[in-house]
């Protein structure tokens, strides 16, 4: 083997080892740059005035008057034009807000809430409990009875009635 193909070998090998690596893949320009989405913003619409006499002087890093914070603008994605324009309801939002109460707000919320909480202090089991229905003399859940169930669905089958139809037998615990 001769030293100029022994070159060339090593040259290979060289750049194929340094294809692996993250770095060297960046130095030659192998791996690709792509913009990140969540920092693009969209910028304004240029606007060219009515009178073209009259321009305001530039100010250099001001930001531009028809220009929509990243907040505001983000606000009206979500909420629509209701963000920027709170003050202005159409006659049937203040109709809701007025049958819901939200227009009648109240300084002592608190004193309120604590009356409401205390009012509703009757079941002292925990949540679980409650929701379950443990702990109390109901039964939470019926039993029902599969023998009696059977020969109710093929009833209704044979006579034709849906098959929900009719009561579901239940078995007493």
């Amino acid at each position: 083997m001769t030293l100029k193909s022994s070159m060339v070998y090593s040259c290979v090998a060289l750049m194929l080892l340094t294809t692996g690596c993250e770095r060297a893949k960046e130095e030659m320009g192998l791996t690709r740059h792509t913009p990140d989405e969540f920092a693009v913003m969209k910028r304004a619409p240029l606007e060219i005035p009515a009178d073209l006499t009259d321009l305001p002087k530039p100010r250099p890093g001001a930001q531009r008057p028809q220009e929509i914070s990243a907040k505001n603008q983000a606000q009206q994605v979500v909420l629509g034009n209701a963000a920027t324009d709170s003050e202005v309801k159409s006659s049937a939002e203040q109709s809701l807000l007025m049958k819901a109460g939200a227009n009648q707000s109240s300084s002592k919320i608190r004193a309120v809430v604590n009356r409401e909480a205390a009012e509703n202090t009757e079941d002292h089991r925990p949540v679980v409990k409650r929701l379950l229905n443990l702990g109390s003399d109901e039964p939470a859940t019926t039993v029902v009875d599969p023998a009696a169930e059977a020969e109710r669905i093929q009833t209704n089958k044979k006579t034709g009635k849906p098959v929900t139809a009719g009561e579901t037998p239940t078995q007493d615990e």
